[in-house]
């Protein structure tokens, strides 16, 4: 029987580290990739199979590319990809600068770019095959100083949506994944435009409001990707945002600016 093979980006922590974990218990052949060597390693040690591990900046085209035809001469196949490296930035669009924009939409746009088109030829030659792309509940609604955040992430929700038209009836499928707030390290490690004390509230904030633990994310991505779902939401709060992004689409944004405002 041959091993299916999944390819998992931002591997090092958060929803990444718990896809590996659960694609391994499942028994996948696992590559595991993110620049963060250290924290690759540690979730290389949490897995009971053997895995891969690939340090690797997912803005680079080459080193994806690279990544990608390694995986395919090794394996001869590829079966699920999960574009899940991301980054933040907490600027207002008038105070970031565009690099900061710059090295965001490298990570979070452009990573599922070359991911998907790195691995896709070989899905639609295989005739089967996911390409998972996360996005975010962001990727429903805009919200104050996290548009950098929000255009990437709405790029890649338009990018992910675009596929599920073009694959109709090839085998291959796309997914595109929404989270709600995760208790991940997003926060803590975001770029900011804000004081260290005001950035340390809100990454606590966050943590404390954060109510779906990647464990518990990552069940929901792969119930969905073996469901045949096209778009997954995860968690109560995603859910509301995306009715409220329906309901109120003129009258969100007053109440965003208010929450944040608030919190500030």
């Amino acid at each position: 029987m041959t091993t299916s093979v999944a390819v998992v980006t931002g591997a090092s922590s958060g929803i990444g580290r718990a896809l590996a974990k659960q694609l391994d218990a499942e028994g996948y052949s696992l590559v595991l990739c993110d620049v963060n060597e250290p924290g690759l390693r540690e979730t290389q040690a949490l897995l009971e199979r053997g895995s891969q591990r690939v340090t690797l900046d997912v803005s680079n085209r080459a080193a994806v590319q690279a990544m990608a035809a390694d995986v395919i001469a090794t394996h001869g196949r590829i079966d699920l990809v999960i574009n899940n490296a991301g980054v933040t930035v907490d600027a207002t669009i008038a105070e970031v600068s565009l690099e900061d924009f710059e090295w965001l939409f490298g990570i979070n746009f452009w990573g599922v770019v070359y991911g998907t088109k790195a691995f896709l030829p070989k899905m639609l030659e295989q005739r089967s095959g996911t390409i998972v792309n996360i996005s975010s509940v962001f990727g429903m609604i805009g919200f104050p100083r996290q548009g950098t955040y929000n255009a990437s992430k709405f790029a890649v929700r338009g990018f992910t949506e675009a596929l599920w038209c073009e694959l109709e009836g090839t085998g291959v499928t796309a997914v595109s994944v929404h989270p709600g707030g995760i208790k991940t390290n997003i926060a803590r490690d975001a770029r900011s435009h804000t004081s260290a004390a005001v950035k340390q509230k809100l990454a606590a904030d966050f943590h404390r409001v954060a109510r779906t633990t990647p464990e518990e994310a990552a069940e929901v991505i792969l119930r969905g990707v073996y469901d045949k779902k096209r778009r997954v939401m995860i968690g109560a709060d995603a859910q509301l945002i995306q009715l409220m992004a329906r309901l109120l689409p003129e009258g969100y944004p007053s109440i965003l600016a208010a929450v944040d405002k608030r919190a500030r």
